[in-house]
């Protein structure tokens, strides 16, 4: 494809860094066939498209730590040779990647400082003045992560906010952030795109990547999009419109990713959750008082800011927290404190909201990940595996989530976020679950697969299950839900028909008990 438009508000001398025939081989693949990329100071430079287009790719090899196979990189007009990430990060190139690059066994302004530590006189890390600088760090990302908390102790959106605070720790050139706000609620995304703007005034370029298209027009200068490893086209962003977005990147327009849903008719409760309460792993809030039932056959919603307790709801109904107080019932039969595996057989399955670290082992097969939640249905006389039910369930689940890969015997770790996504949500269902807890389940991921997730979503529902449904994007909530409860600082603020949800609604009840901040 060579239908590339020009970006009209700036001049080629103004490029910063270009990438020009850009091609990227793997094994029996080529990632990357022959890609332009120009990066502007001073300018939000947008790059899209679907999973497998290339993006990750492109700005591995842009910050680093891939090789190209063929073509050239241009630092201000000269050609250079990058074969290490130390090289990019003297040139002044930071990148946030997709999958956190934390270490969960180290605290929060050890993650920060991580190879650039602050030492004394002596040359002995000065772990006083690393606090003080990722308190100050966190503060201009209005968030108040204790600099001395363990990372492992964070959720996903609060690992997010450290890896964009150590990008933030030395001056730069450019900034690559892909997928930065995945796990942030709206009012941390406002914070950050603040800092974006900041950043812009300084002259620094920003290459952003998203899958949440609306962000993309707000803080976009210029957009470039891929697809298949292609460069499709390169326009202002002041020229294009969201359906234009969807369209370049999927064929398809943003009206086809959500299901038309008829109103569930069933009344049945198959989980009842009485009066719940619980402590957060990083002890800043407590759970408290959480109410609600779902029925069969419906996708109930959980919306809230981040640290909100979503995530904790989720953890205590599947085990993962077990020193809880209240009463967790399913079907009319009250869940006792049981480990996981024990409700999982009961018919309770978690997707987790990081696929990475809790859904996937990256190192075994797509097929071996599948059935590794389900094994026990596959067994015979307690020890043996029927070899043959293994293949045909992992067959059966290949063709229903409609998994892209050569088969089922490649490493789960060389399939693309949607379709790892897949095999998560297919490694769960093969439980043969009564309730489908869903965590962010379309975090990281593109438009298609998106829609993909919300049809199979509809269609469990229409089977039966009850779906209980996470989400930080509040266009997903109104666009997927049956009802939603809102929370606010562990405490339920709101719940809400299909007919009364909102996003006025669901902003009003998500603030309830926060200090409000005007973001310039």
């Amino acid at each position: 494809m060579n239908n590339q438009t020009s970006v009209h508000q700036t001049r080629p001398d103004d490029v910063i860094y270009r990438a020009q025939n850009i091609v990227k081989r793997y094994p029996g693949t080529i990632a990357l066939k022959g890609v332009d990329f120009n990066i502007y100071p001073g300018k939000v430079n947008v790059l899209v498209g679907e999973n497998g287009a290339g993006k990750s790719t492109l700005m591995k090899i842009m910050a680093g730590i891939e090789f190209l196979s063929e073509g050239e990189l241009f630092w201000k007009g000269k050609e250079i040779k990058l074969s290490t990430t130390k090289q990019a990060e003297d040139l002044g190139i930071r990148i946030i990647h997709q999958e956190l690059n934390l270490c969960p066994n180290l605290t929060v302004a050890d993650n920060i400082f991580l190879n650039c530590e602050l030492t004394d006189k002596l040359g002995n890390i000065n772990v006083k003045e690393q606090e003080r600088e990722a308190a100050m760090l966190l503060g201009r990302l209005e968030q108040d992560i204790n600099p001395r908390e363990l990372v492992a102790n964070l959720k996903v959106g609060q690992q997010q906010i450290v890896e964009i605070a150590k990008s933030l720790r030395n001056e730069m050139e450019i900034l690559i952030m892909d997928e930065p706000t995945s796990a942030l609620s709206n009012s941390e995304v406002k914070v950050l795109f603040r800092i974006i703007n900041d950043l812009k005034s300084q002259g620094v370029a920003v290459i952003y990547i998203s899958h949440k298209l609306e962000e993309l027009i707000e803080i976009g200068d210029n957009i470039t999009v891929l697809r298949d490893g292609e460069l499709v086209t390169v326009k202002p962003m002041e020229e294009v419109t969201l359906q234009w977005i969807v369209r370049s990147m999927a064929g398809k327009d943003w009206g086809d990713v959500f299901p038309k849903r008829a109103v569930p008719e069933s009344e049945e409760v198959v989980l009842s959750v009485k009066n719940l309460s619980c402590k957060f792993a990083t002890g800043q809030e407590d759970l408290r008082d959480i109410s609600f039932d779902l029925k069969k056959g419906e996708i109930l919603g959980i919306y809230g800011l981040l640290g909100a307790g979503r995530s904790e709801v989720l953890e205590a109904i599947m085990g993962l927290n077990r020193d809880y107080a209240g009463e967790i019932m399913l079907n009319g039969s009250i869940l006792k404190q049981q480990d996981i595996e024990e409700r999982i057989r009961e018919g309770v399955v978690l997707v987790p909201e990081d696929r990475q670290r809790e859904g996937l082992i990256p190192i075994l097969s797509v097929g071996h990940n599948m059935t590794l939640a389900g094994l026990w249905r596959l067994l015979k006389g307690g020890f043996h595996i029927l070899k043959t039910n293994e293949k045909k369930s992992i067959k059966r689940m290949f063709d229903k989530m409609s998994v892209k890969a050569p088969s089922a015997a490649v490493p789960v770790s060389s399939l693309s976020g949607g379709n790892q996504q897949k095999v998560v949500i297919g490694k769960c269902l093969l439980t043969e679950p009564k309730v489908l807890l869903m965590d962010e389940p379309t975090r990281g991921i593109d438009v298609g697969a998106k829609g993909e997730v919300f049809m199979l979503m509809d269609e469990l529902a229409k089977e039966g299950l009850g779906v209980l449904f996470v989400s930080s994007e509040i266009k997903e909530i109104i666009g997927v839900c049956d009802r939603v409860i809102v929370l606010s600082k562990g405490k339920k603020t709101k719940e809400l028909t299909k007919e009364e949800i909102t996003e006025e609604r669901l902003v009003d009840a998500s603030a309830i008990g926060h200090r409000t901040t005007k973001v310039g």
